[in-house]
Formats: structure tokens, C-alpha cells, sequence
């Protein structure tokens, strides 16, 4: 779940009249998962303290780095088995006893699964439907009398055997994280009451239950589901991932009419009087579950991405296998209309228009599309006869300033792609510029790179030289949008939007450091004028000495 969709609280408050207490937490989001840990240091002050501020930062700092093939459960498990062994051999040598000690809760939250262990007596609770539901079971002794000796904490013994659950969240639960001195003030009942309230509402009731004087540490985290996590959803759907489609198939009364791209897993579809076009999950996805998440998330997207310049799409309710239906878009793609002919210097604007618009509707989601180039842009034309443009390919749409992702084509990638940098609205604004060039020109203005190649860019010519119907306005943006060094290009889209919408506003663009003949001929010829007139001149003095 991502962290939009969960709201976090913590608070702590140290007994009686101390400054600082025993216990430690943290809460936080790293990559797709949210974590959250409640440390309540045992013995000392000193050493209690440190063992729970220890623990909790060696945990979340080992997911930051956990390997991608390990579990959740199995991560959960080394780690907390791994700070365990720290501590207790640190103690044993430092203290020659056990020291080093303190309880641990610790949940961690993927899509809408709950991860958690707990070793000691602090808890973690489920709220849902105003019932409380304790997960974690306490590590304490049950004789009258000895409630709150522990048999088991994080380095008090060489071995730890943490108490592990999981569960799937439902929208408006709420997870409570605390330690013994909450639950020891406020029941069942007083929990429930003030969960809604969060974190600090919970601490502060508990501290003046009892006068501002607390007996002991007292600490919660609140973490608040606020919406259903929809990919997980999906992806939990027990559906057919077909291995072999052929035409005249009728799957959820959707006819296969025709295979539209090489692989037969896009095909054109009939249903009742209407035409559609329906994508279904690779095969790949059997055997391979990141090719599943990749499918998952792309119909995901491509519902819920709604606006005039993409398709609509759906994912019908009643479907028995993993696919998603699109509207058909009556024309054909960019690359082959381009096979016959460039566009015109309007159409060129309305595409860029359409490109940027696009890319400002998917940066309010975070989004970008990863791929933009001719073969993934529909055109067709209006009942006035002037093209429009589609975007297509939800399956490149991935985060904004993702680092790992391989999306995108070599001819249109910016050169720090190339390096492994992150995408961004630069590299985005870098296609786009491409895209403009090849369907002006018929170009590409730095050649055609082959996957795999490893390219060099030289600066590359004017769309003009090839086209000279550009104007300069246009000319300067494009080449602005395609600048070698990110630096010089656009950095936002909304600059070259509004270089777009107002041509007059337009400044000339020159590479770097280009010579001044380049920059502005009139000015070197009128200097060179002037150098060569004074040199005349003192040709002619010399000769009449």
C-alpha cells in the first residue's frame, strides 16, 4: 500500500517526570513498503534505551538494503534473529549478563497484506468494524504475580523466537503499535474509543488517567488504511492467464477477431455490435510473478488513467481471465503514417500539445509514460479533416524518478538514460523533442541507435536544414527539447508548453559555447566589418608614412 494511502501517528511519553524514557519507534516508507517498529527497553535507562533506539534503526535500515528474492516473513525473521545475536554477544562481553535488552513489534504492510512479529509484551492491535482484535501474543509470565517478567526480549538469550502473523487489510482498519504502559492504563474498551483519534490523542489520555504522572514509558503508532490497495486487489483475482488465443475464440463473449500485434496477446474483439481492442497477460506471467505485477499494474493504469488523450479502457467485472479491454481507435499509428509522409507545422504544435498535456496529466500520479514515439501515438482525422492524436502502451507508464525501470526505445531515450540516470520530466521532454523531429523531418537527429549500442551524441542539425517550411520559433524549441546536456533542455513541461502557446516569447537557441557566427551572424559580420576597416586604415597610414 502505498504511503498515500495510510496515515501514520507515534507519540511517546516518558514515565513519571523523566525527560527521556526507555522506549524507541519509528514509522516509515521504504519503496512499496510501509514499517513500523515499538521498542521498549528493558533494565537500566541507559542501556534499555540504547538497545530499543539500536534495534529499530537496525531494522529499517536492513529493509532499505533487504534482497529482492527474500520474503517478507524470512526478512522479518534474520533480521530480528541477526540484532539479537548482536546484542546478546555485545552484552555478554561488555556486561558479562544480559543488558543489552529490549521488547519489539514490528509490522510491515505490502498491498494490502500485514506482515508482523512481536518478542516481549508490547502489542499490536487490529481495529476494524469498532472491534479491537489483539495479533501479537505476549512473551510474559501467566503466575499471579509475575505478569511482567518476560520470557522472552531481544538480547536476553542467544536464540529468539519471535511470534510471526499476517493478515489482509480491509479499507478504514487501523493498526495499533504500543507498549506495555499503554495497554496496562487503558483497556480493550478505552483502546477502542480512542483509536480514531490517533497516536498522541491515545498517550495523552493514558498520562492523564493517571495525573501526568505515568508508571511507565508509554508509546503508540496509529497507522490509518485509508483506501483498499486496488492493484492487490487485482492480482489476488483468481483468473485464466491463457497459452494459446486464436482467432474465432470467444472468451467472456469477446469474439478474437484478429491478432494485432506479433505475439497474439493484443487482439482485435467483437462483442454484441461493437469492435474492441483487448490485451491479455503474457505467458510469461505463469512462471513469473514481477511479469504478473508488471501486467496487473498496466490494466490497473490503464483503467483509471481517464482523459481524451488515451483510449478508454476497462477491466470488466464478470472477466474469467486476465485481460483488460480498450476502445478502438479507428486510424492508424504515427510510424506508419509517417512511411508516406511528414505532418504539417500545425499538426507538429496540436502533437506536441497533445504529448505535454499527456505528461502533466500522469505527473499528478507520479507517473510518466516511459515510451513516447511514433508507433505508440494513433492519429486519425476529425469530422474538419485535422489530425488527432492517442496515446497508447499503458505497459511503459511507470513512477517518475525510477531508477531501475528499462523503459523507453535508444533512438528516443536522453543521453543520461544511457547512464542510468532516473526518469524524469527532462528525459520525457527529450522524446517528446525527438518525436517532433523524426515526424517533421523524417530523422532522427541523432540516428537511429540500435538496442543494446552504446551511442554518441553529436549535436545535431536544425530540423530547418531538412525541413524549411520550420519556422524559427519551432526550430528553437525543438532543438531546446533535444539539448545533449540536460542542463540547456526544458526541465519542466510546462516550459516548453508555454514556449509553445506564445512563438513571439520564443529566444533563439544555440548550443553551448557555439561561435558567434552561429549565435548571431549579423552581429560577427558587422564586427568583422569593423576589424577589417580598422586594419585598412592602418594599412593606409603606413603606406603614406
Amino acid at each position: 500500500m502505498a504511503s498515500n494511502k495510510i496515515k501514520t501517528s507515534g507519540f511517546s511519553l516518558a514515565k513519571h517526570k523523566d525527560l527521556t524514557g526507555d522506549d524507541f519507534y519509528d514509522v516509515r516508507t521504504i519503496g512499496n513498503l510501509t514499517i513500523a517498529i515499538v521498542c521498549d527497553g528493558v533494565g537500566s535507562a541507559a542501556e534499555g534505551a540504547q538497545a530499543a533506539s539500536r534495534v529499530t534503526t537496525y531494522l529499517m535500515n536492513n529493509f532499505k538494503i533487504r534482497p529482492k528474492t527474500w520474503s517478507i516473513e524470512k526478512s522479518i525473521l534474520t533480521f530480528t534473529q541477526s540484532i539479537n545475536d548482536i546484542l546478546y554477544k555485545e552484552s555478554q562481553i561488555n556486561y558479562e549478563r544480559s543488558e543489552l535488552v529490549t521488547t519489539l513489534t514490528i509490522v510491515v504492510i505490502e498491498g494490502n497484506r500485514l506482515y508482523g512479529a512481536n518478542v516481549g509484551d508490547s502489542r499490536v492491535y487490529l481495529y476494524r468494524n469498532k472491534k479491537l482484535n489483539q495479533l501479537s501474543q505476549d512473551h510474559s509470565m501467566d503466575e499471579e504475580g509475575y505478569e511482567n517478567v518476560l520470557t522472552q526480549a531481544i538480547g536476553i538469550d542467544e536464540k529468539v523466537e519471535p511470534y510471526y502473523f499476517e493478515n489482509t487489510l480491509e479499507k478504514n482498519d487501523k493498526i495499533l503499535l504500543c507498549s506495555d504502559g499503554l495497554y496496562n492504563i487503558l483497556d480493550d474498551a478505552a483502546l477502542e474509543r480512542g483509536i480514531e483519534l490517533g497516536a498522541h490523542a491515545l498517550v495523552k489520555k493514558a498520562s492523564k488517567l493517571v495525573d501526568d504522572d505515568l508508571p511507565d514509558d508509554t508509546t503508540a503508532v496509529v497507522l490509518d488504511i485509508l483506501k483498499a490497495d486496488e492493484v492487490s486487489i487485482l492480482k489476488q483475482q483468481k483468473l485464466t492467464i491463457p497459452t494459446t488465443l486464436k482467432e474465432g475464440d470467444v472468451i467472456d463473449g469477446y469474439r478474437l477477431e484478429k491478432a494485432l500485434i506479433q505475439n497474439e496477446r493484443t487482439w482485435l474483439a467483437h462483442k454484441k455490435t461493437k469492435d474492441y481492442v483487448i490485451k491479455f497477460a503474457p505467458i510469461e506471467a505463469l512462471e513469473d510473478e514481477s511479469v504478473l505485477d508488471l501486467f496487473v499494474k498496466e490494466a490497473w493504469n490503464a483503467k483509471r488513467l481517464k482523459a481524451s488523450f488515451f483510449p478508454k479502457a476497462v477491466i470488466p467485472k464478470t472477466r474469467t481471465h486476465r485481460y483488460y479491454v480498450m476502445q478502438l481507435f479507428k486510424g492508424e499509428d504515427l510510424d506508419n503514417f509517417l512511411q508516406q509522409k511528414n505532418i504539417t507545422i500545425d499538426d507538429a504544435v496540436e502533437l506536441a500539445h497533445t504529448l505535454l498535456s499527456m505528461a502533466q496529466y500522469l505527473l499528478k500520479f507520479d507517473l510518466v509514460h516511459g515510451d513516447i514515439k511514433p508507433p505508440n501515438i494513433m492519429i486519425a482525422k476529425d469530422d474538419e479533416e485535422n489530425l488527432e492524436f492517442k496515446i497508447i502502451d499503458f505497459g511503459s507508464i511507470t513512477e517518475i524518478f525510477s531508477s531501475d525501470n528499462k523503459a523507453g526505445t535508444p533512438s528516443f531515450l536522453s543521453p543520461e538514460r544511457f547512464l542510468g540516470e532516473a526518469i524524469s520530466e527532462s528525459s520525457e521532454i527529450f522524446s517528446i523533442g525527438v518525436t517532433l523531429y523524426l515526424s517533421l523531418t523524417g530523422k532522427y537527429p541523432y540516428g537511429e541507435i540500435e538496442p543494446f549500442q552504446n551511442p554518441t551524441f553529436k549535436e545535431a542539425k536544425p530540423a530547418s536544414h531538412y525541413n524549411k517550411n520550420i519556422p524559427d520559433w519551432l526550430d528553437s524549441v525543438i532543438l531546446r527539447s533535444i539539448a545533449i546536456n540536460k542542463e540547456q533542455r526544458y526541465a519542466h513541461y510546462s516550459e516548453m508548453f508555454y514556449e509553445l502557446t506564445h512563438p513571439a516569447k520564443v529566444k533563439p537557441y544555440f548550443v553551448k559555447d557555439a561561435p558567434l557566427i552561429v549565435k548571431s551572424p549579423h552581429l560577427f559580420y558587422k564586427r568583422a566589418f569593423t576589424l577589417m576597416t580598422f586594419i585598412n586604415f592602418m594599412l593606409i597610414y603606413l603606406l603614406l608614412k
